[in-house]
């Protein structure tokens, strides 16, 4: 699809969205007068205000909007005479600041200057072009995965935090808290004194029913459990506490089975993607991180200008001091295609270590071309000398 430059337009329309009102902006082709108006965020009037242009304008209509997904955007995508414009919100917000120093904003003024920079710099947007519905769906599993897992650890962090006052020793008996093993030991005995009361067969036949055989591991949980000390018995302490942790514990519970289910349908929905074989090839990828990967690249790679544009990004010198150096300031391993390259996980463990043919070695200042493949070595200098 053509960008708005090569596009002839009955009318342009500018939108500040909210939750629960548009502000809208207005101006018909060939004309300066501007329109301003509001609509609630109700499917009834939006419908209304949407056929209403038709009518008056015909089609198509450019719509400009500060965002490329969500409610109004749904809403608008059923209407084919719509053309929508996303505009990123930093773009938006620092045309706003080239002309109000003082940062003042409301609605309509907003509507105006998304409608402004469309009309202004119409070479510069691209239309809206979704997706596949599977590359959809996929985008939307994931992001929502991705927040239940953070809802998973806001609770993991609040249960230890409870368990700390008054029965640490659970923590120490399960290195992983955020399983359901750990949910359903807290959940049949939340407190120290529950689970000293329970016979050792109780016990054996639990962790063997969640699939725990590790003879050593249990039999030295069962000794901790019987040799433990109680860190406070006050009622005071460990009734609400223990009321507590079950709350909790039902609602981890929850999310843990949520997350299954999403891991389930991700995996159903990613095997129907012709490009998902690749992203599962890829070292380091696993159930989860693949179907991201393919959600972020997406399908319609033309936005990417070549390799570098899925990458670090950045401008002038940034680029490339992202791609050479880590966050904590060491190089990061090379990624030239002339030898081998080593790929390290995020506790810099050895992952894997990938072969390529043998070539001349790049000039970069730390090796130089000496024959096939091989660096010369050369001489370092400290920083700083020493006396």
């Amino acid at each position: 699809m053509a960008r708005l430059s090569n596009q002839q337009f009955t009318a342009y329309v500018g939108i500040d969205w909210a939750d629960t009102k548009h502000d809208i902006c207005l101006q018909a082709a060939g004309d300066t007068r501007r329109e301003f108006d509001c609509i609630p965020h109700q499917v009834a009037r939006i419908d209304e205000w949407a056929k209403m242009l038709h009518r008056r304008f015909g089609a198509p209509i450019a719509v400009a909007l500060e965002l490329a997904k969500g409610p109004i955007v749904a809403a608008l995508q059923k209407y084919d005479f719509f053309t929508l414009f996303p505009i990123n919100p930093s773009t938006l917000a620092r045309y706003r600041e080239a002309f109000k120093p003082s940062r003042a904003k409301d609605d309509p003024t907003d509507a105006e200057l998304a409608l402004d920079l469309l009309l202004r710099h119409p070479e510069r947007f691209a239309p809206l072009r979704p997706q596949s519905v599977a590359m959809r769906s996929l985008l939307s599993l994931v992001e929502q995965r991705r927040e239940l897992v953070g809802d998973g650890t806001r609770l993991t962090n609040r249960l230890c935090d409870t368990l700390k006052q008054y029965y640490p020793q659970a923590l120490d008996w399960f290195g992983q808290r955020d399983t359901v093993l750990f949910c359903d030991f807290l959940t049949r005995w939340p407190t120290l004194a529950a689970v000293r009361r329970a016979r050792r067969t109780t016990l054996e036949v639990f962790f063997h029913t969640h699939n725990c055989r590790h003879a050593r591991l249990i039999e030295a949980r069962l000794e901790s459990i019987r040799a433990a000390t109680p860190l406070t018995e006050d009622p005071g302490i460990v009734a609400p506490c223990r009321l507590h942790v079950l709350a909790l514990v039902e609602q981890l519970h929850t999310v843990l089975t949520a997350i299954d289910r999403f891991d389930r349908e991700i995996a159903t929905v990613a095997g129907t993607l012709p490009d998902y074989t690749l992203f599962q090839g890829l070292p380091g990828a696993g159930p989860q991180l693949a179907p991201r990967l393919l959600a972020a690249f997406g399908e319609q790679r033309e936005r990417f200008h070549g390799a570098d544009g899925a990458g670090c990004t950045g401008a002038g010198n940034a680029r490339s001091s992202c791609a050479r150096r880590s966050s904590n300031g060491q190089p990061r391993p090379s990624t030239d295609r002339s030898g081998p390259a080593l790929i390290t996980g995020s506790n810099g463990r050895k992952a894997v270590r990938i072969r390529r043919p043998s070539g001349p070695w790049r000039s970069s200042g730390s090796a130089s071309c000496t024959g096939a493949g091989r660096p010369e070595p050369r001489t370092t200098r400290p920083l700083t000398s020493t006396p």
